[in-house]
């Protein structure tokens, strides 16, 4: 007899032979989520408003409808608030008293999948994580199926699920009845996706006639563009060379170290170097720390003034792969018991067919180079970032123990391990992801920091990101209270997306409920 794991694992052998499996099931009508509201009053808050000025506080905010229409600063800290500087609140106004907590703009989050069966059976769970973590806007490279993106996408900008804004980029050819594998059948493709509501493009190391092809079109079309310029061509199309064409961004590090090595253009990969065994792929690419020009050195700043002068973006994604570096913190997160399904924790585990579970033998030696991968990676998105380089951010997760929601916060750790000052930190995470989005267009970003007329896509937390971003994680952080006693402090309290309050702690409390009820079908996750 067949049980329900059997079942399972059949499937994961199946369809984890692809990269990404089928779309999970569209999110459900929505029922969670409170708005928008004729008026609205967010007030007494601290204010920390995207552009990477120092923190204001206490401030009043109001809202109408999905638009911030005036903000107000209405005292000092330390004394009580000047009730004259105030908005009036009448019997039409909505309030929320945020005395002592934090106003961010909503985060963005610019590497997404949903997940995609049989690993995340439902798109409900996804969305709700990232909500619950702040993320008012995601960019889906893709979200799933073509169908399942564009129809998802247009169901949340109505609001009718709790989801963030959606950008739905596509790979080549997606949704076509015929390979788009010639620059005229390129171009064709392009516009053809272009009437059927894309945003963008995700590439990958196209050969070059492909990529002069596809990026000449997508500016006449105004169409964004990010890559991941995978081993397999980026000895003929690295970042650089993908930067002189008009690339919009670059997504992950692939291209980056190739376009800055200094006795040879190849990498010197072992000879019985297999890139379909991800053990090999995911080994040696971390090996090419020390393959580069000198770190901080003449080559090294000539490239970043290249990516300058080209207007290229860099959208790291560091949180995605840093199992590489510690996998057993990745893998005993304290997350994955409440928030994980168990059927994506199988998904997770060592594989040689699913993407990214590529643990088959991983060793020290592999984590010490990505240790030092992650360093020289680490120190180039800071001089990038320093040089006046946009940096933004994005979790890529639904693999390789990456969880959604709470990897993007984990990538804001990671920008502050590379030196970011944790203002620039939200600047990445707010107003750079909408600057990227809404580049190509001839258009301010609706979104991305506080302002009158930008969208309400707000959060709130309850403690202070800027002194610990730890606070922002679903499952807060932990202190120790004035009578020695442990206490967990921190989480979003309220994600307000287009206007609408959504109670952040009670979406996570449904996710919760969602992993309780898969484990009562499959049983619990297990163990290794």
């Amino acid at each position: 007899m067949r049980t329900p794991w059997m079942v399972l694992l059949a499937f994961l052998f199946v369809s984890s032979m692809s990269l990404h499996a089928q779309s999970s099931e569209p999110a459900p009508d929505r029922i969670r989520g409170e708005g928008p509201y004729e008026r609205l009053i967010i007030r007494g808050a601290n204010l920390i408003d995207g552009t990477g000025a120092p923190m204001i506080g206490p401030v009043d905010v109001v809202i109408e409808g999905n638009t911030i229409t005036s903000v107000h600063r209405v005292g000092y800290p330390g004394v009580p608030i000047n009730e004259s500087r105030r908005p009036q609140v009448d019997s039409s106004t909505e309030v929320i008293e945020a005395e002592g907590m934090y106003l961010l703009p909503g985060f963005v989050d610019m590497h997404t999948h949903t997940g995609g069966q049989p690993k995340v059976p439902n798109a409900e769970y996804t969305y709700k994580l990232w909500l619950g973590h702040g993320i008012t806007t995601v960019r889906g490279v893709s979200f799933g199926g073509w169908e399942f993106s564009l129809s998802e996408k247009k169901r949340s900008a109505a609001n009718e699920i709790a989801a963030p804004h959606m950008y739905t980029y596509h790979r080549l050819g997606a949704g076509w009845d015929q390979p788009a594998d010639t620059p005229d059948k390129v171009r064709e493709w392009l516009r053809w996706a272009k009437k059927q509501g894309i945003d963008g493009l995700k590439l990958t190391a196209h050969d070059p006639d492909i990529m002069e092809a596809v990026l000449d079109e997508a500016s006449k079309l105004n169409l964004n563009s990010t890559a991941h310029l995978d081993q397999i061509g980026v000895v003929r199309m690295n970042t650089k060379k993908a930067a002189s064409l008009g690339l919009g961004a670059q997504t992950h590090y692939y291209g980056l170290f190739e376009s800055m090595y200094a006795d040879h253009d190849i990498h010197p990969y072992p000879l019985d170097y297999n890139y379909q065994n991800e053990q090999d792929r995911f080994s040696q690419v971390a090996r090419q720390w020390n393959n580069i020009v000198e770190p901080g050195g003449q080559e090294w700043n000539e490239l970043i003034d290249f990516f300058l002068d080209h207007d290229l973006t860099m959208d790291p994604t560091m949180s995605i792969y840093e199992a590489s570096r510690d996998v057993m913190r990745a893998k005993e997160a304290e997350w994955h018991q409440e928030y994980t399904y168990p059927s994506l924790w199988e998904f997770f585990k060592p594989n040689r067919i699913a993407h990214g579970s590529y643990w088959f033998d991983w060793t020290t030696q592999d984590e010490i180079e990505w240790k030092r991968f992650y360093q020289v990676w680490m120190q180039f998105l800071d001089d990038y970032k320093d040089a006046g380089g946009r940096v933004t951010t994005g979790s890529d997760a639904g693999f390789i123990y990456q969880l959604y929601g709470f990897s993007y916060i984990r990538e804001l750790e990671l920008l502050q391990e590379a030196g970011f000052h944790p203002l620039e930190v939200i600047r990445s995470a707010t107003m750079y992801g909408a600057e990227e989005l809404y580049k190509r267009l001839d258009e301010e970003p609706p979104f991305g920091i506080i302002r009158p007329g930008k969208r309400a896509d707000i959060v709130l937390v309850g403690e202070n990101p800027l002194q610990n971003l730890k606070v922002l994680y679903g499952t807060g952080t932990v202190r120790i209270n004035e009578s020695n006693e442990i206490e967990r402090v921190g989480g979003v309290v309220y994600t307000i997306k287009d206007g609408i309050v959504y109670d952040a702690k009670q979406l996570l409390a449904d996710v919760r409920a969602m992993v309780d009820a898969q484990e009562a079908e499959l049983g619990p996750k297990e163990q290794y």
